[in-house]
């Protein structure tokens, strides 16, 4: 128990300054008293099981794979954050069993020390996927998770008062830092309904547990066909995100989750409707996006390049001696994170656990060294004392100040370009502007079409 007594206040913190916004919805639910069972999508590695472990305020069991147990020190870490090896079969001969006969006589071992938790009135979070990909899809779930509860409450003659908690996670930008996260959490399942089922076939009431799961996640997840549709949605959500939703309330990340929503149900509804409509629109935003590019315009510095303000100016001005102190105190253990998590895999799902296992690594270790360094010649642990106060607030300062000074020098440039091109510049926002009305008549039709049905 090593994670909840000593690290969860440190991954608290890192997960919240390793993102911008954590979400979550209905967050009740996930404070339910166990015994438990909570169910998760599995985007992005590590970072799925982290964001449950600091929303609940009990602890919490998983079920993780079995490569992972293998290496000593990782086998410490993983058992220390209470979690409890799961044998795959594509597993075989990593360290693990080796025939089918062994991994099911480990899975029953397993089973049972899950039985035996859920039945002390423990919570346990599983990943039905059984992999972990970052694409915005659920891929079909595993019947392990619905045998575990069922198991569990066969056991003591389904009056346990099991429930399973579906827990939907979305990432906005799974890799990025300083990104946004929402948990979307469903109502609870309570395994108990399904004794009938069980008692006349356990593993049909298991496929049926399964589906709940599986409904109730995708109800609550953004979920896409293809790659494809994919990219051409997060364009539009990230080139027309603010028109698209002007209501959108900066404290809560659900309106962007029902945007994506609702563009990727209205794609097939428009694919089947109006399709020639559709084509032309794809072939004239992929035309904007280019025009863009090729003058090297970002849309938000084209909708905003009149725009600014003295004090935003001012700001900028008399904030660059404070933005140079954090960028020169904080650079190194920031960037090295990144440079680590580029070098060390190719995978998207692993690029985040990784720079954030590592920022909880370099930042304390920089600010201890920077510290002693900074007391060595001073002689003075007031002067220390605030010097060390000043290193997370003066880095978060410089972060920000970086994306008003980008964001500035993109409208600054948008302002020179439309006064040394104007005829260009007055085509572009005319593109804009058509793009913006189909858009929204497509919007409307599809909600008119929504509503009638």
């Amino acid at each position: 128990m090593l994670f909840y007594t000593v690290m969860k206040p440190l991954v608290q913190v890192a997960l919240r300054v390793f993102f911008r916004r954590i979400a979550v919805r209905h967050p009740e639910r996930l404070h339910l008293p166990g015994p438990l069972l909570l169910a998760g999508n599995h985007p992005n590695t590590l970072m799925d099981p982290l964001l449950a472990a600091v929303n609940r305020r009990q602890p919490i069991a998983f079920l993780a794979k079995s490569t992972f147990f293998s290496n000593p020190i990782v086998r410490a870490i993983m058992q220390s954050g209470n979690s409890i090896p799961i044998y795959r079969a594509q597993d075989a001969g990593t360290g693990g069993p080796v025939t089918p006969e062994q991994r099911a006589a480990q899975n029953e071992a397993t089973f049972g020390r899950c039985y035996d938790y859920l039945g002390r009135g423990g919570t346990i979070m599983i990943f039905p996927e059984g992999t972990s990909v970052s694409e915005r899809r659920l891929r079909p779930l595993k019947t392990g998770a619905a045998r575990i509860a069922l198991g569990a409450e066969a056991r003591h003659k389904f009056k346990l008062g099991l429930k399973v908690v579906p827990v939907a996670t979305n990432y906005f930008d799974p890799s990025k830092f300083r990104s946004d996260v929402l948990l979307n959490v469903a109502p609870p399942i309570v395994v108990a309904d399904y004794a009938a089922a069980y008692a006349q076939d356990p593993d049909e009431a298991a496929d049926q547990l399964t589906e709940a799961i599986r409904v109730a996640l995708e109800r609550r997840l953004v979920i896409t066909r293809d790659a494809a549709e994919d990219t051409f949605v997060q364009q539009i959500e990230r080139t027309f995100g603010d028109h698209l939703n002007p209501d959108d309330d900066p404290d809560t990340l659900y309106d962007n989750f029902l945007l994506s929503r609702t563009l990727l149900q209205a794609l097939p509804w428009a694919e089947q409707h109006f399709p020639e409509r559709l084509t032309a629109a794809r072939a004239q935003f992929a035309a904007y996006l280019a025009d863009l590019r090729r003058h090297n315009l970002s849309d938000e510095a084209l909708d905003s390049q009149r725009r600014g303000s003295v004090a935003g100016l001012l700001n900028l001005v008399f904030g660059a001696p404070v933005w140079l102190y954090g960028v020169v105190n904080n650079y190194l253990p920031y960037i090295l994170p990144s440079a680590v998590a580029k070098r060390a895999t190719k995978d998207v799902e692993f690029v985040a656990p990784i720079m954030l296992v590592m920022g909880m690594l370099t930042f304390p270790l920089a600010y201890v060294l920077q510290a002693a360094a900074v007391h060595y010649f001073t002689h003075d642990w007031r002067l220390t004392a605030l010097y060390v106060l000043s290193l997370p607030l003066t880095g978060f300062y410089a972060l920000s100040y970086w994306n008003t000074l980008a964001a500035r020098l993109r409208r600054l440039r948008a302002a020179r370009f439309f006064r040394r091109t104007p005829a260009v510049g007055a085509a572009l926002l005319q593109q804009r502007t058509a793009l913006l009305t189909e858009l929204e008549d497509a919007r409307m039709a599809y909600l008119t079409a929504r509503a009638e049905a």
